[in-house]
């Protein structure tokens, strides 16, 4: 496969032995992303209703719901590593159907610790089916194409945001915490049912040269300054995202904003925009360039920060939402600039990237909890500021490559 072993040929992408169009391609991309991320992000709307479950602090719940991102950070590196020996569309499916287990399990979680441990072993499912699907896109995207398949694959992570959060709780607020956990299994079955029908294994014909070491080509991969600022880029983003939309559940729940459990859920709308305006980055970097398209996307972010400092819900949801346009339209940028930037090793390059970009809302959860538990949201809020400072210095370092704009 290109990219990945050694450069290959490969046969075209198919679904049910038909190539698909551009619409019916970009909502398979999008659906598979978000049956496969889903679990990560919709656990938030619930953060307290679980810190009163398990009588913990803000800060604790949060480490332990975003533990997801230890799991994920680890799962990138071993699976961006073995690559080259995994078959896309069974190592995706085996991932979905493996991360039903531990989604069904935190629904007997009797404490803290292991309700930590299940979310662990949810992203190390979670991020090798997102890494070897990021890898397969890589690979059967012509150069023209995979800027609006990784846009379309990060669109269908921004619906998860939404539509996780939403169900979330609503079937806690109605059938209570077991029943959330039983109801997203299901869902993670479903992304199996989907990649089986959808994803069809493309066979490799014939290998044009050798294939260096998985530990030779990370280390390629380090010492181009254009995807090591990437890598950062990524670490900035999701400590910028859980950041926000960890604490602010806190925030939401608590006077003078005071809102009930389903609000809650219901103010997740504030990610609908950023389905739509997700699908543009692609078309973005082709008119204006990768950095220049970064930039405005963490302007826009950079906008909601004090907005959210606000007492008044109205001007809290437009900050959220300028969070969220910001941070995603950033996130599938920076995703293609890494599927195109590698020239080779793809699947590797692929793995470091979200390696980097997972430990980075790990990061984020516990750095940014300690403030928030110490010194409060506006303390939070001037960190996250910090992370969109320095990922826009990064992006400076964002070079052009062959036949890509930057």
């Amino acid at each position: 496969m290109t990219g990945i072993s050694a450069p290959m040929e490969t046969e075209a992408v198919e679904v049910h032995g038909h190539s698909p169009g551009p619409v019916l391609r970009s909502f398979i991309i999008g659906l598979t992303a978000f049956l496969t991320v889903v679990d990560l992000f919709a656990t938030q709307a619930i953060l307290p209703s679980l810190t009163r479950h398990y009588n913990v602090s803000p800060a604790e719940m949060g480490v332990a719901v975003n533990a997801s991102t230890l799991g994920m950070a680890i799962a990138s590196l071993v699976v961006g590593f073995l690559s080259p020996h995994i078959d896309r569309r069974r190592g995706i499916l085996m991932s979905l159907i493996l991360l039903a287990i531990p989604t069904t399990l935190l629904a007997i979680a009797p404490d803290l610790t292991t309700f930590t441990v299940l979310r662990i072993a949810q992203g190390l499912c979670m991020a090798s089916a997102f890494a070897l699907t990021l890898a397969y896109l890589g690979e059967q995207c012509s150069a023209m194409d995979a800027g609006s398949a990784f846009a379309a694959y990060i669109t269908g992570n921004v619906a998860s945001n939404l539509i996780g959060r939403l169900v979330s709780a609503a079937v806690v607020d109605t059938l209570g915490l077991a029943s959330n956990f039983y109801f997203f299994a299901l869902l993670n079955l479903a992304g199996a049912v989907l990649v089986y029908f959808t994803i069809q294994r493309v066979e490799p014909m014939q290998a044009v040269s050798a294939a260096p070491s998985p530990f030779a080509a990370t280390l390629a991969h380090w010492r181009n300054p254009a995807l090591r600022a990437a890598f950062a880029i990524g670490f900035c983003i999701l400590f910028v995202f859980i950041g926000t939309f960890t604490y602010v559940n806190f925030v939401l729940v608590r006077a003078p904003l005071s809102l009930g459990r389903m609000d809650l859920g219901f103010v997740y709308f504030v990610f609908a925009p950023s389905v739509f305006t997700t699908l543009f980055a692609g078309k973005a970097v082709a008119c204006l360039g990768t950095r220049p398209a970064i930039w405005a996307a963490l302007a826009v972010a950079a906008l909601g920060l004090p907005m959210m400092l606000s007492s008044h819900l109205l001007a809290v949801l437009a900050g959220m939402v300028l969070v969220g346009v910001g941070t995603f339209f950033a996130q599938a940028c920076a995703t293609g600039f890494v599927g195109q930037a590698a020239s080779d090793n793809r699947g590797i390059a692929s793995g470091t990237y979200l390696a980097s970009y997972f430990f980075g809302g790990l990061v984020g959860s516990a750095a940014l909890g300690q403030l928030f538990d110490r010194s409060g949201w506006t303390a939070c809020v001037a960190g996250i500021g910090a992370s969109l400072v320095i990922a826009a210095l990064l992006t400076g370092r964002l070079t052009r490559f062959a036949g890509s704009p930057a």
